[in-house]
């Protein structure tokens, strides 16, 4: 399994809204978090961090995706009153029941490819926050090779709107499994550079792309964790 994210802040911002979380699960697998605050009076940062954050702390104590969510969100609604809401998905891929577990409290889908198949996950769902026991819209799959599986915050899927010059996720996307085996960070880079070029490289709000993608290879059962982060050239 490999996975690749990719990010910008809103253009001007200090800090990113957007923040996305990965941990390894108690019974083998690992979960990646996005969440993404959606209170502008508010520090988003903060309550997006608090979020996954929250997520993880059940997850590491081996509680199901839909319990982790629903106690994250019970506990901003009951700090903030339900006065804030978040976005939100986990992606897992759990080696213990060896299935992919697409977890949404999002409005923007999420986009499976399974045999050159492009698929949208656009089930209703609703951000946390607002109310206590919000469930998640939850898809469960069996683990099979060549699974890709992506997730986008807001920022990219609205990306361009203004200028009703809207990205078409699902072109891009297909024509980029059409290629020869494109790795994780070639699709989150496309993804991301296309979405802020469509606001005229001044991103209008925080992007992130998570990609997933289910090696048909055999490894070395050697777990690895790669990262890049660009620094303020002043520090």
């Amino acid at each position: 399994m490999r996975f690749a994210v990719a990010k910008t802040d809103r253009f001007g911002a200090g800090t990113t809204g957007d923040t996305v979380e990965t941990t390894e699960r108690p019974n083998g697998g690992i979960s990646i978090i996005l969440a993404d605050g959606q209170e502008e009076a508010r520090d988003s940062k903060a309550i997006s961090t608090m979020v996954s954050h929250k997520v993880i702390e059940y997850i590491t104590q081996g509680f199901k995706d839909s319990i982790a969510i629903r106690s994250a969100s019970n506990s901003i609604y009951k700090e903030y009153n339900g006065r804030v809401k978040a976005n939100l998905n986990v992606l897992s891929a759990d080696l213990q029941t060896n299935t992919i577990v697409i977890s949404r409290n999002n409005p923007v889908p999420v986009f499976l490819v399974t045999e050159g198949q492009v698929d949208t996950l656009s089930e209703d769902s609703v951000p946390i926050g607002t109310q206590l026991e919000i469930s998640p819209s939850i898809v469960e799959l069996s683990i099979i090779p060549e699974m890709l599986i992506i997730m986008i915050s807001d920022g990219v899927y609205f990306a361009g709107q203004p200028e009703k010059n809207e990205m078409d996720i699902l072109t891009i996307i297909e024509s980029l499994v059409e290629e020869q085996e494109p790795s994780t960070k070639e699709i989150a880079d496309t993804l991301l550079n296309r979405a802020i070029r469509l606001d005229n490289n001044r991103p209008k709000d925080d992007m992130s792309v998570i990609v997933m993608i289910i090696s048909p290879h055999p490894t070395d059962n050697i777990r690895r964790m790669c990262g890049s982060l660009e620094l303020d050239p002043k520090l």
